[in-house]
């Protein structure tokens, strides 16, 4: 092993920590912006359905619920789509082993040696 490599390692790996670090102080921040916005929005909201029907909640609350909602919503479509790939697949990996294997041709001689 030459003896730079060793070097180069240890500047990569403590490099990465440091980015680790980042990244949990990044979170915390956005955790704590998160929070004050809820504690900030506690204010009761009243939502109308149809039949007279009333909901009420935490404007809080009611933001979390329909970003809930949407996400599952999307993860719902994603997961269509993945499982019409992986049936793909499937019937690609199933096609191919079904294929007789292709034999290399002959080599010709080399002529004039």
């Amino acid at each position: 092993m030459p003896p730079f490599s060793r070097g180069a390692n240890v500047f990569r790996v403590e490099q990465m920590k440091f980015l680790r670090t980042i990244a949990w102080l990044l979170r915390a921040l956005l955790f704590v912006a998160l929070l004050l916005f809820a504690l900030k929005n506690t204010d009761p909201v009243t939502l109308r359905f149809y039949l007279d029907q009333t909901w009420q909640a935490p404007l809080v609350l009611v933001i979390l619920f329909f970003f809930a909602l949407g996400a599952a919503l999307g993860v719902l479509a994603c997961l269509t789509k993945l499982f019409a790939q992986r049936r793909e697949i499937l019937a690609l990996k199933k096609e191919l082993q079904g294929r007789p294997t292709a034999e290399t041709p002959p080599v010709p001689p080399i002529s004039g040696a």
